[in-house]
């Protein structure tokens, strides 16, 4: 007969082994994007740039102070800019972040409108790139010189 002692080994044993699978697991799951932070020499012509711009929604700055601003760029993904002493190193095009939208037409009508300046990826002014598998791209720079490309991926 098995007396309550083996039951409570039995137990725990058994549930130790699925804990520590758990454990085991968990230290090899992949890592999840969180947020990206970009360096802004002025916050307030950042804010205007990626709200007027980018159409970005400034969502609550967990710091509650005049430094940061957060913005929702993709479902749970966050991005924040940061008001500091920026480096100066000119920003090289293939460091860059990407949003899609609709329409780059009538994005680059947008860019137009604002006297924004636009380029594909050789840096071409004034040219929208036609990629081989059907997508749109232009890149444009925001106030800190940041590369950002749009394009119409779907």
């Amino acid at each position: 007969m098995i007396d309550s002692k083996q039951i409570k080994k039995a137990l725990f044993g058994g549930a130790f082994a699925i804990l520590s699978l758990g454990i085991a697991a968990s230290a090899h799951a992949q890592a999840v994007f969180n947020h990206t932070a970009l360096c802004s020499k002025d916050l307030k012509k950042s804010n205007e740039f990626y709200t007027s711009v980018l159409k970005l929604k400034i969502v609550p700055n967990p710091f509650k102070d005049t430094v940061h601003t957060w913005y929702s760029i993709a479902p749970h993904i966050a991005m924040h800019v940061i008001q500091s002493g920026c480096s100066t190193t000119p920003k090289v095009i293939a460091d860059h972040l990407c949003f899609s939208v609709p329409s780059v037409t009538k994005f680059v009508e947008m860019l137009k409108s604002k006297n924004i300046p636009y380029c594909n990826w050789k840096q071409v002014p004034g040219q929208i790139e036609h990629r081989v598998d059907g997508v749109q791209q232009v890149y444009i720079q925001d106030p800190d010189g940041y590369w950002i490309e749009v394009n119409d991926a779907k």
